[in-house]
């Protein structure tokens, strides 16, 4: 299955941001719900578009395997709301990961951004990651590089903490998530990818068959 390559979803640039009631629930029902939802970015008058394929519920305080699982820190303070923030955090020296905070404020909780299918902006999406591929003539195999993973699509949507760390997503900014009203037909909820703790926790949500879900695909 390849991605419709370049496709741009009729009018992305003018829908509104979602709403902070959409990020004021269970982080749950959040993440089942942004699959098919399209994270925007404008990055040097360009938009930059990816469909979420894959995502993570993290619950905060009672789930092991949050950062909020800690406690209110300066790191991690975005956790605890208001709802309808990106909190972004460095990784094993080397990425990136996107997160959006969920619940109401003072209570944790978050989805973690895992993967995109590439809608717009791909050109750029290839520089920014410093690939050699040719998009349209490329194997699946290289054309999935691009955004399947949590600090491969940071990197491909010039995502950084400096940058976003706390930004307001449901305002309109230049990175948002917006509804083009597509539904996905087949998602599935699997073990979380790359935690020791409550791993086996099906808070990984996917859309089954999408080439761009990273790791084991449902």
């Amino acid at each position: 299955m390849r991605a419709e390559v370049g496709r741009r979803p009729p009018g992305f640039g003018l829908l509104s941001p979602l709403p902070r009631t959409f990020y004021n629930r269970d982080p749950r029902k959040v993440a089942k719900e942004l699959l098919g939802k399209v994270l925007v970015r404008r990055e040097k008058g360009r938009w930059l578009a990816g469909r979420i394929v894959e995502d993570e519920a993290y619950l905060g305080a009672n789930d092991p395997a949050a950062h909020a699982a800690m406690g209110r820190t300066a790191r991690n303070a975005v956790l605890f709301g208001p709802p309808g923030h990106a909190y972004v955090y460095f990784i094993y020296g080397n990425h990136y990961c996107l997160n959006f905070s969920c619940q109401p404020e003072g209570k944790a909780g978050c989805v973690l951004v895992r993967a995109l299918e590439p809608l717009a902006g791909i050109e750029q999406m290839v520089r920014l990651r410093g690939l050699r591929i040719e998009p349209e003539r490329s194997q699946p195999r290289e054309f999935r590089m691009l955004t399947s993973g949590p600090g491969r699509l940071c990197q491909a949507m010039a995502i950084s903490r400096a940058r976003d760390n706390g930004k307001d997503v449901c305002a309109q900014g230049d990175l948002v998530i917006v509804d083009d009203r597509y539904r996905p037909q087949r998602m599935a909820a699997t073990p979380r990818v790359g935690v020791t703790k409550a791993a086996e926790e099906k808070l990984r949500y996917v859309i089954r068959g999408n080439p761009f879900v990273s790791g084991k695909r449902a």
